[in-house]
């Protein structure tokens, strides 16, 4: 199970192509409501999630989360104290944790960065605490997955399929959708 966090003014592009690719491979993905039933991303587009934090299960098994980026979409998911269980879980547990554009900094905040390479949106670098910073679109280093922004959601959301199905499924959805 993967769970894709989505507060109100997440970065859309960054929260629903990564849902499109990983339901495109198979891999079962619930949206989770950080501010209810309905999450109003930066540009105003709602969206309808699968369950909310309230429904959420947090001692539940899961493969991954995942947090998008966009502001106040990610300063919202940061504090929400589910959220904040979830990343705590993921880290004791050796889960799969992904952050794109502004979320990454929820990652850094929380010292799980240090000694880890990742990237995130111009100008928050300085918040990714302990991370050595890399200049490109995204980043595995072990568990952890970042991406930079928006442009760079469809190699993030490969990344991720990459990290949970292989190579072979990564190819496969990159040729489908004429990548």
């Amino acid at each position: 199970m993967v769970y894709l966090f989505l507060a109100d003014g997440f970065e859309e592009i960054e929260g629903l192509c990564v849902l499109d690719f990983l339901r495109r491979g198979g891999i079962e993905t619930k949206t989770v409501g950080v501010s209810g039933k309905i999450a109003n991303g930066s540009h105003k587009i709602p969206v309808t999630c699968d369950i909310t934090v309230d429904d959420l299960d947090t001692d539940s098994d899961f493969d991954m989360i995942i947090l998008p980026g966009g502001l106040p979409g990610s300063t919202n998911l940061d504090s929400c104290e589910a959220v904040d269980k979830m990343i705590k879980r993921a880290v004791n547990e050796d889960k799969f944790i992904c952050a794109i554009c502004a979320a990454p900094f929820i990652l850094g905040k929380r010292g799980i960065l240090k000694g880890k390479r990742a990237t995130c949106y111009p100008g928050f670098e300085k918040e990714l605490v302990g991370a050595e910073i890399v200049d490109c679109g995204v980043v595995r280093d072990g568990k952890i997955i970042t991406g930079r922004a928006m442009g760079s959601s469809h190699d993030f959301a490969l990344e991720i399929v990459e990290a949970l199905c292989g190579k072979e499924m990564r190819e496969k959805l990159k040729s489908a959708v004429l990548y």
